[in-house]
């Protein structure tokens, strides 16, 4: 204990040390008799308590309470005299002082100083709980400030991720939605194909043979009826991403220009047409052809948003997409040749968006349109490895950005394979034998005709088992023309036996329904080996004599492998 003693006595100053060793701690006095040593030894913290002399011969106890109030307010001052009477005692303790002890009853020393320190200790106690208490108040508006920041910062993220997942999960019912009805179309344009080549075949042998104009009109009028199915048909199978593609490096700026008298034409007199053409523009990895379709499919769509004029724009650029898609039909990040078509016209409702890409649906008046135009693109593009962005506004108008693949600087253009004509040769007075196989009776009726018309001595089997039993008793084939959707043995299946068993055994794929990878998977290796239902004029015949002058040249076949990478 740290003990400051004002005493002028040594005798005094003696009986009190002596008394303060009944304190039972260890005890540290520093004595002090001059105003100025205490004046310097009264500073805070430096003494748990002060015991002073009241009538000191230079400096009295009266002053030094005043100098131990004014320097060390908390630490306990104490009279210790034997001059105190008991009016100035209470009027000492009224100025500041703790507490008094005479000289004549020293033995009060000890209890005096211990309850000098606990209250000490209790006013410290409650200084610093108020203090505390103080400081709570002080933070605690501001605290309650941060914790509702939080709080809110906390719903906003978690709004956030409500929004998100719900985001997250109407992307994922709209393309499960669009799989599954590109599953159905696909299915749908198969069994459409096989009709409609039965139904172009028939046409096209009774034109040979009705000589009235009355009749041939009527057949021209199924012959177009026909043709629009077939089209249907192919835009149903660019939505379900089942088409034949053959992408090749195009420049999207050339192909733009050359239809510009096509688009002015389609569009009409009263549209503005407005045309920006990045000048070094990326090639884009795309099938030609295609592409054409896109973007005239994209035109009559802007066309037909504008009522009364308006202004169609179209713009290509080279685009670097880093954002990760928020819908189905949008690019994954990486870089892209861009094409976008705009318009003028009414704009599309969030109702309209959400559903613009389903086949057959369409806000135009019944007649008007199929409801797939759009759904062509999307199954286009993104069989293409791109992706389509739609901005719209209602009544403001709409742009359709789609993103091709750009070409890799080090791809080298294709070397297109080499045109066969004419077919195998034979000795004089034999033809090529061929041997058609499909389970549709109506189908492989059409194909064994046109083959035989065409000159070829022809064979048929309904299935891809009977097919391997027909070359199992006569393997003299000269070309296999496979279905390639057949129930039981399909048509891969099939291919696969007579390349284990006949090696040399050309196939020639026939197929409403062009799963590209699964013709792959097949053999199927580049277009000449594929013939699409229903039948283009000539088509069939041109890839069978293709066919069978490859396997009557193989040096010519050889050529023909390498221009196709092989």
């Amino acid at each position: 204990m740290r003990i400051l003693h004002l005493e002028d006595s040594d005798l005094d100053a003696e009986l009190i040390e002596a008394e303060l060793e009944n304190l039972g701690h260890p005890v540290v006095i520093e004595r002090v008799i001059t105003r100025e040593e205490f004046a310097a030894a009264a500073q805070p913290g430096r003494h748990d308590i002060i015991l002073a002399d009241y009538v000191l011969p230079t400096f009295d106890g009266v002053s030094a309470l005043g100098i131990a109030r004014l320097q060390c307010p908390d630490t306990p001052f104490i009279f210790c005299s034997g001059t105190l009477g008991e009016e100035v005692a209470v009027e000492a303790i009224k100025n500041g002082a703790t507490d008094y002890v005479t000289k004549q009853r020293l033995g009060r020393m000890t209890r005096t100083i211990v309850r000098a320190l606990a209250e000490k200790r209790a006013r410290d106690d409650k200084s610093a709980a108020e203090a505390a208490l103080q400081a709570l108040n002080d933070t605690l508006e501001t605290r309650i400030r941060e914790r509702t920041q939080e709080l809110a910062a906390s719903n906003t993220a978690l709004k956030d991720q409500i929004v998100e997942r719900e985001r997250a999960e109407d992307a994922l019912r709209l393309v499960q939605r669009l799989d599954a009805v590109g599953q159905l179309t696909s299915g749908v344009a198969h069994d459409f194909n096989n009709l409609l080549t039965v139904i172009a075949g028939n046409i096209e042998f009774l034109d040979r043979v009705v000589t009235d104009e009355r009749s041939k009109r009527r057949l021209a009028m199924m012959r177009g009826a026909a043709a629009r199915g077939a089209k249907l048909t192919a835009q149903l199978l660019a939505f379900s991403r089942r088409q034949r593609l053959v992408p090749r490096p195009v420049s999207l700026n050339h192909t733009v220009v050359s239809m510009r008298d096509l688009l002015e034409s389609s569009i009409g007199g009263a549209i503005q047409i407005e045309i920006t053409l990045q000048d070094d523009l990326w090639p884009a990895l795309v099938d030609a052809t295609q592409i054409e379709l896109v973007i005239l499919n994209l035109a009559i769509n802007a066309r037909d948003a504008m009522a009364v004029g308006g202004r169609l724009t179209i713009e290509t650029a080279n685009v670097t997409v880093s954002e990760a898609p928020t819908r189905p039909e949008q690019p994954q990040p990486g870089e892209y040749v861009m094409i976008s078509v705009s318009d003028t016209g009414t704009g599309m409702t969030p109702e309209v968006l959400a559903r613009v890409f389903e086949p057959f649906f369409t806000t135009k008046e019944i007649g008007k349109g199929s409801g797939l135009g759009l759904a062509q693109v999307y199954g286009f593009v993104k069989q293409s490895s791109g992706g389509v962005r739609i901005d719209t506004v209602p009544a403001e108008g709409t742009s359709i950005k789609v993103y091709l693949p750009r070409v890799a600087e080090d791809t080298v253009a294709p070397v297109l394979p080499a045109v066969v004509e004419g077919a195998r040769a034979h000795p004089p007075g034999s033809r090529p034998v061929l041997l058609v196989v499909d389970d549709d009776a109506g189908v492989r009726e059409v194909t064994a005709t046109r083959m035989a018309e065409a000159g070829y001595t022809v064979r048929e089997a309904a299935s891809g088992l009977q097919a391997l039993a027909a070359l199992d008793s006569d393997s003299d084939v000269d070309l296999v023309v496979l279905d390639f959707a057949m129930p039981g043995m399909n048509g891969a299946e099939a291919a696969g036996e007579i390349r284990k068993r006949w090696p040399s055994m050309p196939v020639l794929f026939v197929t409403g329904f062009a799963d590209t990878d699964a013709l792959a998977r097949a053999g199927a290796d580049g277009t000449d080996a594929i013939v699409l239902k229903p039948f283009r004029d000539g088509e069939l015949e041109h890839k069978v004599a293709t066919a069978l002058a490859a396997r009557a040249s193989p040096g010519l076949r050889l050529v023909s492998d390498r221009s196709r990478g092989g």
